[in-house]
């Protein structure tokens, strides 16, 4: 957590605060501490305060965007293969339509338009990817929603793409907006959703009528005031720390490509040289994906035991989606942009933030090859010389 974000809730918690929808003066004062909270959280994501609604994170954020789109005006949900669980999950146990994504994660809009239809209610697409950092182009999303379901509400999961984009232009079409506060620094298990004026969305928690009826239950505030004070540090110093941030990723991903060989990069074109071979003296084009997110799948290791030998020299990394590490099963993220299955298997998942240093990234390029060396020599194979994307 941003140190600001730590003093805003501990502040709070170590001062007598009343039930926010109470009368009495310790109630208005909690209340007071949330509409100061919802106009930050306006101000930073682009929206009006009377278009914020705080939840307990982005899974519910997510899933009060699609399942409270459906509940107030029935129809067809439709989202990509690559979103978060919070928005494919549901979609598919409503039998919605998922979209198709090519090799480079980008949403295929052929796929999408043919999707599209007067039934369909809500399209979910994630702005940037949870594991690979991959961003969507909203505005040609958008347009094709307005072309051909004039009647959807457009969904887009921003939990990982707040921190690096300026949400109030890239989701400015956007009817519903989800983000959760661990993601730029605030706690865990508080989030935020813009519902757009004009976006009918039903309750899926009944009882009080928080929230303007759309999320009831009594209110986290001092997570609440810590989530809208993370938020106003980050949009501060954003366009600082995502230069500083990509060098960071730039110099990390540039790194394992070149010490490790068999490095394949998700989203990222291999650089060539004028004969046509593969260049790894020159830098990746990594313009479509955030600052922060270095993911690459590498070849003859299984990621679980590469996990297992990096935590132990305090390299904590993960295989897919965070939430996700300890499944048997490859990512459905990869699986859905054609990647085999057993490259899929050797996917690592490096997230860097705004307390990252170049110290953590020497760190692991000091542990990461050589841990992959010992993987594959366990296992009997043979370093490649040179990375084969699978197709």
């Amino acid at each position: 957590m941003r140190p600001v974000a730590v003093e805003a809730m501990t502040a709070l918690l170590t001062d007598g605060l009343g039930n926010p929808s109470g009368a009495h003066r310790l109630a208005r004062r909690a209340n007071q501490v949330i509409d100061d909270a919802r106009e930050q959280m306006a101000d930073a994501m682009g929206a009006e305060p009377g278009e914020i609604v705080f939840t307990g994170g982005g899974t519910e954020a997510d899933n009060l965007a699609v399942l409270g789109a459906l509940e107030a005006v029935p129809g067809v949900p439709v989202c990509s293969a690559i979103e978060h669980h919070a928005v494919i999950e549901p979609i598919e146990h409503l039998g919605g339509r998922v979209v198709a994504v090519g090799h480079d994660g980008q949403l295929n809009l052929d796929a999408l338009a043919e999707a599209l239809d007067d039934d369909v209610r809500v399209v979910s697409v994630m702005l940037a990817n949870n594991e690979t950092g991959i961003l969507q182009p909203l505005d040609a999303i958008a347009d094709l929603i307005r072309t051909n379901a004039p009647n959807a509400l457009l969904h887009t999961d921003a939990v990982q793409a707040f921190s690096w984009i300026d949400l109030a232009s890239a989701a400015a079409r956007a009817d519903l907006i989800s983000v959760s506060a661990h993601k730029f620094g605030g706690p865990q298990g508080v989030g935020a959703l813009v519902v757009r004026s004009g976006a009918d969305l039903a309750p899926l928690v009944r009882g009080g009528g928080q929230e303007r009826g759309r999320r009831s239950g009594t209110q986290n505030v001092p997570g609440i005031a810590a989530m809208a004070a993370a938020a106003t540090e980050m949009v501060a110093n954003r366009p600082t720390e995502t230069v500083r941030v990509a060098a960071l990723r730039d110099r990390l991903a540039d790194g394992l490509r070149a010490a490790v060989p068999g490095v394949v990069e998700s989203g990222v074109p291999e650089p060539t040289a004028p004969n046509g071979q593969l260049d790894r003296a020159n830098k990746a084009e990594r313009s479509n994906k955030t600052a922060n997110m270095c993911h690459v799948c590498i070849e003859d290791i299984e990621s679980e035991a590469l996990l297992f030998l990096l935590e132990k020299e305090d390299v904590l990394a993960s295989a897919a989606a965070s939430c996700s590490s300890g499944a048997m099963e490859p990512s459905h993220v990869l699986a859905a942009m054609g990647y085999d299955r057993q490259l899929a298997f050797g996917s690592l998942r490096l997230s860097l933030g705004y307390p990252s240093t170049d110290a953590d990234v020497d760190a692991a390029l000091a542990f990461i090859p050589p841990a992959v060396e010992r993987l594959r020599q366990a296992a009997g194979t043979n370093p490649l010389v040179s990375s084969t994307v699978a197709r």
